[in-house]
């Protein structure tokens, strides 16, 4: 799955514009590498987003297309 999307579906961030726009930045990382929007996620990544002074640190525990809001807290785990 895309990053941008996978964002978005995990609502790590609210939309897939603002995703790509936080990737073209920089400041989201996969694996401790820059990503663009298109760059592939799988089971195990590790993805850290900038969000001004904070950052957030999450492993990928699963990918779905679509969820519901209470079921999207179980696509990731906090590090």
């Amino acid at each position: 799955m895309r990053l941008d999307k996978f964002l978005k579906v995990s609502r790590l961030i609210k939309r897939r514009t603002v995703a790509n726009e936080a990737c073209d930045a920089g400041r989201v990382m996969v694996n401790g590498n820059p990503a663009k929007a298109s760059a592939k996620v799988k089971v195990g990544d590790i993805i850290e987003i900038a969000f001004g002074t904070k950052t957030v640190k999450v492993r990928v525990l699963d990918i779905q297309d679509t969820t519901k809001k209470e079921q999207a807290k179980e696509l990731f785990e906090y590090l």
